[in-house]
C-alpha cells in the first residue's frame, strides 16, 4: 500500500487566513493527504501569507527557511495575499516550488502532481479583478474556537491598505450556507464561532454575484442568533460607519452574541482620518462606543490605531492619543505604518522618521496596558462566564469571559473547552484574572 504524502501548513496575518488555511487543509485530506504540525516532517509545506506590514513580509522568508531545516527536499507551496501582490519575488525566495494567487490559492491540490523541487517557484497569479467569486471557508485549529468566513475583499480604497488589491472587490458568502457552515461547526462540540472576513460590517453585497445587498450584516447577525447549539457568536472586527445602532442594540439583547466589538479607528485626528480615506470622521466613533456603553455598560471595545502615516505631525499624533486616553474603551491594537508598493500613501509628503514611529508606538501600547487594566478592575466583583482552553500554561488553565476578559485558574483538564459561571476576584501579575466557581462541582 502506497504512504500517504504528510502536508503541514503555517498562517501569517488575520483570523480569515487562519479560516482559509483550515478550508485548504481539508481539501488535502479529501485528497488522500495526512495533516502534520509545521514543527513536523513534511512532504509539502503550505505557507499562507500576508502583505499587511513589512514584518510580515520578512516572517515568510523565516519560515521557508524553518521549513527546508525540517526537510530539505519538500515541496514548499506560497499562498494568500503576500502570493497575490509579490508572486515574482515569492517565487525567487530560496526553497520556494509554487506560488498561487487569490484565485488559486483554494485548487492548490490540481497544482500539486510532481513534488520534486524546482530552480525557481512556478507562479499561477490572477489579475485581481478576476478574483470575483466567493469561497466559503471556516477554520477549527482550537476545539473550543472556529473562525467563519463570511464575507472577502473589499471597496474601499484606504490609502495605506493592499488587501482590495490582494483580495478583490467586496463579496459575500451566501446566507443559507453561512448558516449551514455554523451548523456543521457547532455539531463538532465548538463552543464558540467567531465571524471573520475582510470587511464584514458590508456583508450581503456580491452575495449571490452581484453588487447590491441581498441581505444586511444584522440581517446575518439575527440569522445566527437563531441556529441551535451555538453557545457563543462574537464579531471579529467592524468598521465604525458600518456598525448601525440596530446590530448594537441587537447584540446588546441577543441569546448568543457577547458583548465584545472590535472598531478600527486608525487615527483619532480628522485631518489623518481624510489623508487615509477613511469613511468616517472621529465624531462617529464617538457616537459608536458611546451606544455600545448606554446599552452595555460591560462591553468589551478594542481598536485598531496605526501610528507613523505620512503626514501625521507630533500635534496629530498627541490628538490621537489625548483622544484614546478620554474615550472608554478597553484596549489597543496599535500598528507602525509601514510603506506598501502600490498605495497611496507611498507617494505621500511628511514621510514619519522610523524612530520617531517607534515611540509613538511605544506610547500607545502603554496606554493599551492602561486602558486593560482598568477595563478589568471594572470587572472585578462581577459574575461572568468563561470558556476555558486545552493549554496547560505552567499549572493554569486560562479562558476568557463573554466580554473578552482573561481569566486563570488551576489547571484541570476536565474544564477544557467548558462554559462555566465564575466570579472574577483578583487580578494577577501576569494581568489575567482569577476567579472563583459559582458552581463548586467545577472545581472536583
Amino acid at each position: 500500500m502506497e504512504n500517504r504524502k504528510k502536508v503541514a501548513f503555517y498562517t501569517l496575518g488575520c483570523k480569515l487566513n487562519f479560516s482559509e488555511t483550515s478550508t485548504i487543509a481539508r481539501n488535502f485530506n479529501d485528497e488522500g493527504f495526512d495533516r502534520v504540525d509545521f514543527e513536523e516532517i513534511a512532504d509539502i509545506y503550505v505557507i499562507n501569507t500576508c502583505s499587511v506590514t513589512e514584518n510580515a513580509d520578512k516572517q515568510f522568508k523565516q519560515v521557508v527557511r524553518k521549513a527546508m531545516k525540517l526537510n530539505e527536499k519538500a515541496f514548499v507551496a506560497a499562498v494568500g495575499c503576500y502570493a497575490q501582490l509579490k508572486p515574482e519575488e515569492l517565487a525567487a525566495v530560496d526553497g520556494v516550488d509554487l506560488v498561487l494567487g487569490a484565485t488559486e490559492k483554494f485548487k492548490i491540490t490540481d497544482y500539486i502532481h510532481d513534488l520534486s523541487k524546482n530552480d525557481m517557484g512556478e507562479v499561477h497569479s490572477c489579475e485581481i479583478a478576476e478574483a470575483d467569486f466567493y469561497v466559503g471557508s471556516y477554520s477549527i485549529g482550537d476545539r473550543t474556537r472556529a473562525f467563519l468566513k463570511v464575507q472577502d475583499g473589499c471597496d474601499y480604497k484606504c490609502t495605506y491598505c493592499t488587501i482590495p488589491l490582494a483580495r478583490g472587490i467586496s463579496r459575500s458568502d451566501a446566507l443559507e450556507n453561512v448558516l449551514k457552515n455554523a451548523k456543521e461547526i457547532s455539531a463538532q462540540n465548538i463552543r464558540e464561532i467567531v465571524l471573520t472576513g475582510v470587511n464584514i460590517g458590508d456583508y450581503g453585497k456580491g452575495e449571490f454575484g452581484n453588487k447590491k445587498h441581498e441581505h444586511t450584516f444584522l440581517d446575518l447577525v439575527q440569522a445566527l442568533d437563531k441556529v441551535e447549539g451555538i453557545e457563543r457568536l462574537r464579531i471579529s472586527s467592524i468598521e465604525p460607519n458600518l456598525l448601525k445602532n440596530e446590530t448594537i442594540e441587537f447584540v446588546s439583547k441577543s441569546r448568543t452574541f457577547v458583548p465584545h466589538f472590535h472598531i478600527p479607528l486608525q487615527s483619532g485626528s480628522n485631518d489623518i482620518l481624510k489623508l487615509m480615506k477613511r469613511r468616517y470622521l472621529r465624531e462617529v466613533y464617538i457616537d459608536r462606543v458611546n451606544k455600545i456603553r448606554e446599552v452595555m455598560p460591560h462591553a468589551c471595545i478594542g481598536v485598531d490605531v496605526i501610528v507613523g502615516f505620512p503626514g501625521e505631525t507630533d500635534e496629530h499624533f498627541l490628538e490621537t492619543y489625548h483622544f484614546l486616553n478620554e474615550l472608554d474603551i478597553s484596549y489597543l491594537h496599535v500598528f507602525t505604518y509601514s510603506e506598501r508598493d502600490n498605495t497611496e500613501a507611498v507617494d505621500m509628503e511628511g514621510v514619519v522618521p522610523s524612530n520617531v514611529r517607534a515611540k509613538r508606538s511605544k506610547m500607545l501600547r502603554g496606554l493599551s496596558v492602561k486602558k486593560r487594566r482598568a477595563f478589568y478592575e471594572s470587572q472585578l466583583g462581577t459574575n461572568r462566564t468563561v470558556l476555558f482552553e486545552g493549554e496547560n500554561k505552567e499549572g493554569y488553565i486560562h479562558g476568557f469571559t463573554e466580554n473578552y476578559v482573561k481569566v486563570k485558574t488551576p489547571w484541570n483538564p476536565e474544564l477544557v473547552n467548558t462554559l462555566q459561571e465564575i466570579n472574577l476576584t483578583k487580578i494577577d501579575e501576569d494581568g489575567s484574572v482569577r476567579l472563583e466557581f459559582l458552581n463548586k462541582l467545577a472545581e472536583v
